[in-house]
């Protein structure tokens, strides 16, 4: 993909042999900081690396907002209208039937997704070829409720990460990029209820340990003054917002970015952990992806 296709509305290149037409590249999607599309896909061009092994092999979700968080955005499970054809795709079964969903499996895939106004990922916590009962990691989302805020959740996700290892997993932080952070630990294949059922008791067990900070419930009137920890994730019908993917939220475009322990130790401002795409691409030039240990299958311990 060009360097810098900023001020062209219209421009076709290829990616990884796929010929692709990216549209409105002037549009204005965040006002706040002046991201355009144009930065948009060449934050997603550059992270592809990083955000891949995260997201390939897994039916994918997306938060679609074509005129960016100030215009209409919807959750879409079906491929977007005027996806390509040789985007893969997955079936997957819900409630109300079986659909076909996108798999990001590529660099040409997340750009011609992004391209469509398909800002947001989102994945399940198994791939579509060993099905939803073969969950490959955990998730905890940390998200703080009204008078708290993320560095409350960093030093809940301390503990968290000591009773992860006390049970033989490794827990690996990202910032949601909205108000939260998650924390992923890579697993043996498991069923997602036994998934559920173990995330489920230990953030029990946290609140327990701290009943006047942490609650389950997502009944928003108990969660003032109170950091939910959201185990409802590992549900196989449930995605979390991929690792590395930007957020269509108000304001500046925030990014769910990894983080070191040592920056979550050391966080004592929201703002230190807040990371804009740019920001993000160059962490990974210095640093390669901090997340790398979650795809690692020698980092993988079954469930207690």
């Amino acid at each position: 993909m060009p360097a810098s296709p900023d001020r062209q509305e219209r421009q076709v290149v290829e990616v990884e042999g796929h010929r692709l037409s990216l549209s409105h590249l002037d549009r204005l999607l965040f006002p706040e900081s002046g991201h355009t599309k144009a930065q948009v896909l060449r934050y997603y061009a550059g992270i592809a690396p990083a955000l891949l092994p995260h997201t390939e092999g897994r039916a994918a979700s997306f938060v679609r907002a074509p005129e960016g968080p100030g215009g209409q955005s919807w959750v879409a499970k079906n491929p977007p209208n005027g996806s390509p054809a040789w985007v893969p795709r997955a079936p997957v079964r819900h409630r109300e039937g079986t659909t076909e969903q996108v798999m990001v499996d590529s660099t040409a895939a997340l750009i011609a997704m992004v391209n469509l106004g398909a800002y947001e990922v989102h994945v399940p916590q198994w791939r579509a070829a060993a099905g939803p009962d073969a969950h490959d990691r955990l998730v905890l989302d940390l998200d703080p409720g009204p008078g708290v805020d993320l560095v409350v959740c960093c030093r809940v996700a301390q503990r968290l990460r000591q009773l992860l290892a006390d049970d033989g997993l490794t827990a690996h932080p990202v910032v949601s990029g909205a108000k939260g952070l998650h924390l992923y630990a890579p697993i043996e294949a498991a069923p997602g209820r036994a998934a559920g059922h173990y995330a489920k008791a230990l953030a029990t067990r946290m609140m327990k340990e701290h009943p006047g900070l942490i609650v389950v419930s997502m009944v928003r009137a108990e969660r003032r003054g109170k950091v939910l920890v959201d185990w409802s994730q590992n549900a196989s019908a449930k995605t979390t917002a991929a690792p590395y993917t930007v957020r269509v939220l108000p304001g500046r475009p925030g990014v769910a970015a990894p983080v070191t322990w040592q920056e979550v130790a050391a966080c004592e401002d929201p703002a230190d952990l807040a990371f804009t795409p740019e920001e993000v691409l160059d962490r990974f030039t210095a640093d390669g992806d901090l997340l790398a240990g979650l795809a690692a299958d020698e980092e993988r311990a079954p469930l207690p």
